[in-house]
């Protein structure tokens, strides 16, 4: 069976944030090839100095993110969201597609989307598998259609935390909303209504549709496509931004303009190398942190205005 092979040709200084974009758009992991250390990569692992010779001539300033997607799927999805998502974070790109054979690809590539328990409450189901008897709010969702799907680390210690704030009741604006996995957590955990933002068109859609396959339509859960919180004039209880951390480093600035009293900023996708200085945006900006949780490398934290 074909499926559709993507990749991202970037500088190698934006590896980590253009994996963190990548990421969103597949629910399996990732392949990068990045050269830029190759000498101190193979002695650290194999304890040798000889390399081969392709190797050695690969380019040592660029890389290259592969991404692979199911052919009966409409690639220009992902193909949107990365456009939007690398402009926005003022990484310089190109985009290459093909097509690739792999053998019963579709069967494949549902080994890696399983049931997944979420903290204590949520319980992630693909479309595929049959409802389970069980306690938890189910969450329906089919990566085959969206750009997350919560089996990520981000994902997983965002809903975590929501979780732990929301009480019942709540009105949460969710900023960058992909797939729309946060805002239908956020209904299933008790939220009164939530506002998802999405300058991606083709992402609002599939936000709508997977908000329909659980149950949720406007106005309770309204999606809309937004140039981030631009024209939202709210305020919310919860404001969520599972992105990047370039991302997040310009809604700190303003982000409690969407925020009540007593609101909390919870914000995801946060590589632990960057946890510093978006600790340190936040303080210069009067929010103070209440929470962090960490993931493979991933943290999340949420704050309040001090």
């Amino acid at each position: 069976m074909d499926f559709t092979e993507i990749k991202i040709n970037i500088d190698t200084k934006d590896v980590d944030t253009a994996c963190a974009i990548a990421h969103m758009t597949v629910p399996y992991g990732i392949y990068i090839e990045d050269y830029s250390d190759l000498e101190q990569g193979v002695l650290e692992i194999a304890n040798i100095n000889l390399i081969d010779e392709e190797l050695t001539a690969k380019n040592r300033e660029t890389a290259i993110i592969h991404i692979y997607i199911d052919i009966k799927e409409n690639q220009n999805e992902a193909v949107s969201f990365l456009n939007e998502r690398l402009k926005a974070c003022d990484i310089e790109y190109t985009i290459d597609k093909g097509t690739v054979k792999e053998e019963d690809w579709e069967n494949g590539w549902k080994q890696y989307f399983k049931p997944t328990e979420i903290g204590e409450k949520i319980l992630i189901l693909p479309s595929w598998e049959k409802e389970p008897l069980t306690e938890r709010k189910i969450l329906k969702i089919d990566p085959g259609a969206s750009f997350g799907t919560g089996t990520h680390a981000t994902t997983k210690i965002c809903m975590e935390t929501l979780e732990k704030y929301i009480k019942g009741g709540e009105t949460v604006l969710d900023i960058g909303t992909g797939s729309g996995i946060l805002s239908i957590a956020s209904l299933l955990l008790g939220a009164k209504t939530v506002t998802g933002v999405d300058i991606d068109g083709t992402a609002v859609r599939v936000a709508i549709e997977n908000g329909s396959k659980n149950g949720y339509t406007a106005p309770q859960y309204n999606i809309i496509k937004r140039n981030l919180t631009t024209e939202i004039v709210e305020k919310f209880d919860i404001c969520i931004a599972n992105i990047v951390a370039d991302v997040i480093f310009v809604l700190i600035e303003n982000i409690k303009e969407y925020m009540n009293d007593n609101g909390i900023f919870i914000m995801s996708g946060i590589i632990e190398n960057r946890e510093d200085e978006v600790t340190t945006a936040l303080s210069e900006n009067g929010l103070t942190i209440i929470d962090r949780k960490e993931s493979e490398g991933w943290v999340c934290l949420a704050a309040i205005d001090n």
